[in-house]
């Protein structure tokens, strides 16, 4: 018996998974170009009175950093779920048979007794 035999016509249709898949790469480019667009306004603009200007920036580029990293870990877990659920909305396949003692037909007879060794 093949292992992989599939059921003919079990297929689900694709879903919110693919809608999601295609517009990845627009989030990405756009939620990659906010943290950018941070650490060069903090470039172009120009600083208060009082503060320390190198440290400033280094702080918002920590800052950019940190968000950019966050936000592409929160796509790639996205991505990874879209493709789990397409895989799983993918053929069926038979599964193994597992013969039951009384799958159509239940007992008839008394229940068997459980008796255990401490009565």
């Amino acid at each position: 018996m093949n292992p992989f035999t599939k059921l003919h016509g079990r297929r689900v249709p694709p879903g919110l998974e693919w809608r999601i898949l295609r517009r990845l790469p627009h989030i990405s480019l756009a939620g990659s170009l906010i943290p950018v667009a941070l650490a060069v306004l903090v470039r172009i603009l120009p600083p208060e009175p009082g503060v320390d200007i190198a440290k400033h920036i280094k702080t918002v580029d920590i800052f950019a950093i940190a968000t950019a990293v966050t936000f592409f870990t929160a796509v790639l877990t996205v991505a990874i779920g879209c493709v789990v659920v397409y895989i799983m909305k993918g053929p069926a396949y038979v599964a193994d048979a597992y013969p039951l003692q009384h799958s159509d037909r239940p007992a008839t007879g008394p229940a068997p007794s459980h008796t255990s060794d401490l009565d």
